[in-house]
């Protein structure tokens, strides 16, 4: 990965600023400076005049991290940069130099893992590095959260007590109550840092933009095996598609922390860890498996007495429930209620009575009569239900993370884009006899589908203001510079949109290849994410199916869609040469233009569609 230097004057100036602050505060009597946690944020009072300066960088939420001085020690601490606009955390890489070591200005003190690319940290003072608080390796580590003390004097370096270089994840008895989720994401928690031979922690990639979570879908590697660089550890599934996690250093796999099958694992939480040495393999495994041990006997006491506790509490009883409990005479007290504020469900009835445990309460002589009313109203129930040939059998059909991002999405694009709806009939007649010509002449053998990408990417190419999408943060159309046409493949984990780039300058059986071998891609889960992430317009065609028209979801932040159904035979009148209209029959495609209305007027609309139908009418234009 190409690694690239940062030198900014205004990160320089509000590094200093903040590092002056910080010198102000550690001058005083106590040993204690300050603790910078999330209920006490610093925000110098020099800083506030300065235009560009990221507040959040001052603002953000350092968590349970201590800095201690000697009232005769001056030192500096060094946050997260910020190395790139849409930077909110990084990684650290590696660091370059260890604690103890000289750095002079413009020395490079480690190597970031950014959003875009992996970047070097400079030094803007010279000094010693005294502790580094955030070790190599650590993930999402949030912009402004300190990362590494320096000191002036050398002699300074001991006047930093051992307590600094505790983990930054490491939680208080006073903030337990954190979610588990976020538990993962530390390896302190997991292993004695201190205890271990060197190694190194991997945390889930992002490897879409878009990708928050992925799933672990084969592990490559085994523990204990060999790695070298390049080699492929596993496959991940993300929100668009399966794809090889390489290993960028060598060195031997000792844990498999998220192991195959794993499903929704986060970005940056821990899916394996590394050692250089084979020997150190055993200590690892070790201190994994001891540690994760002891971690999850308490959980799982504390849960089976939360159940217990909960099994008993029933607020209400639904109707559904109250009558197969009169039924079958059963104690509601000895159930387990699992609805929304302790409400006992008719599955809650069922489900322990098809477990053959419960034995029916003696009934009253009022019960009973109760009882032989609602044995009655179930009865009938029951023959009803059997009239119409209903089940309570069901099963359940998990949900892929591709199908579960799409489904989000395009919820998210029906919420907030403004759909605007264009129709409008072309007569077929001229492609079929194009693709018809292409292939008695020159044996070409190219589907419809290839021939209105090409038609449409013309289409674009005369109305550059139909190529365009809407910039959200300026509030402003933008317009593309290239025609990338994305293309709707139905795969078994959920619709893929392979990209067919600058299709205008392409011609009809280059655009076909390419479109085949992207398919074929797609439904194997081998698409690379530079093959299917960007695209300026899509198309979905469904005339292979029954479907004479429809209207498509528009894909963000796309701002158009065009949906494409099948060719039918119409008798349409046509002027022969005697100017005496007669009728022909003629194939006619129906078209839906879905378009984004902040970018698509009616005006941009109608141009657009006039294109198209100019190119319908005359395709042979297009070989030119």
């Amino acid at each position: 990965m190409a690694l690239s230097r940062l030198r900014h004057p205004l990160f320089s100036r509000s590094l200093r600023i903040l590092s002056s602050s910080t010198r102000s505060l550690s001058r005083t009597s106590n040993s204690t400076i300050f603790a910078a946690t999330a209920q006490s944020n610093i925000r110098p009072a020099s800083c506030s005049g300065i235009t560009g300066i990221n507040d959040k960088f001052l603002k953000s939420k350092w968590n349970d991290v201590k800095y201690f001085s000697s009232s005769d020690s001056s030192h500096e601490v060094l946050g997260m940069p910020a190395l790139s606009p849409t930077m909110t955390q990084g990684n650290i890489a590696k660091w370059r130099k260890k604690e103890g070591e000289k750095i002079e200005v413009g020395d490079v003190l480690c190597e970031i893992e950014t959003d875009k690319a992996t970047l070097e940290f400079e030094s803007l003072e010279e000094g010693f590095l005294a502790k580094i608080l955030v070790p190599e390796g650590s993930k999402d580590v949030p912009v402004g959260q300190p990362i590494a003390i320096t000191v002036e004097d050398e002699k300074d370096i001991q006047n930093v007590p051992a307590s600094v270089g505790g983990r930054v994840e490491e939680t208080k008895p006073a903030q337990q109550d954190v979610t588990d989720e976020r538990k993962p994401e530390s390896t302190s928690t997991m292993i004695n840092a201190s205890e271990l031979p060197p190694h190194s922690v991997l945390g889930m990639p992002a490897l879409s933009p878009t990708m928050n979570q992925g799933n672990i879908a084969k592990w490559r590697k085994q523990e204990g095996d060999k790695i070298e660089v390049g080699d492929i550890l596993c496959e991940i599934e993300t929100d668009k598609a399966t794809l090889e996690f390489e290993t960028l250093e060598e060195g031997y796999l000792a844990k498999i922390l998220a192991p195959e099958g794993s499903k929704e694992v986060a970005v940056g939480q821990p899916i394996a860890i590394t050692v250089e040495e084979a020997s150190d393999i055993e200590a690892i495994k070790n201190s994994v498996n001891s540690s994760s041990t002891n971690q999850q006997k308490a959980p799982q006491h504390d849960a089976k007495s939360e159940v217990k506790a909960q099994k008993n509490k029933i607020a209400r009883i639904s109707p559904a429930a109250k009558l197969l409990i009169a039924e079958y005479g059963l104690d509601a007290s000895t159930l387990t209620a699992t609805g929304h504020y302790s409400t006992l469900l008719k599955g809650d009835v069922l489900s322990e009575i098809k477990s053959g445990k419960l034995s029916p309460k003696p009934a009253s002589p009022k019960e009973k009569v109760l009882s032989s009313q609602s044995h009655q109203q179930v009865a009938a129930s029951r023959e009803s239900k059997s009239d119409l040939g209903q089940s309570d059998s069901y099963e359940d059909f998990p949900n892929s993370q591709i199908r579960k991002v799409i489904a989000k999405r395009l919820l998210e694009s029906k919420q907030n884009t403004p759909h605007l709806y264009l129709s409008s009939d072309v007569i077929l007649d001229p492609l079929l006899s194009l693709r018809k010509d292409l292939k008695e002449q020159y044996d070409v053998k190219v589907s419809v589908n290839d021939i209105i990408i090409k038609v449409v990417a013309a289409a674009l190419r005369n109305v550059p203001e139909a190529n365009a999408y809407w910039n959200v943060e300026k509030g402003e159309v933008v317009l593309n510079d290239s025609v990338d046409i994305s293309i709707a493949v139905a795969t078994d984990k959920g619709l893929m949109t392979p990209i067919i780039k600058n299709a205008d300058q392409k011609t009809i059986s280059a655009i076909s290849s390419e479109v085949k071998e992207l398919a074929a891609k797609a439904r194997d889960g081998k698409l690379k994410p530079q093959e299917f992430q960007g695209g300026t317009f899509s198309i979905s065609n469904l005339g292979m199916f029954p479907v004479d028209r429809f209207c498509a979801i528009i894909n963000p932040p796309q701002a158009c869609i065009l949906a494409v159904g099948r060719g039918n035979k119409v008798v349409e009148p046509v002027l022969g040469d005697d100017g005496v209209e007669k009728p022909s029959i003629a194939t006619k495609l129906s078209l839906t233009l879905s378009a984004d209305h902040r970018v698509f007027e009616g005006k941009v609309g109608g141009a657009f569609l006039s294109a198209l139908q100019s190119n319908f009418s005359d395709i042979r234009r297009l070989l030119l």
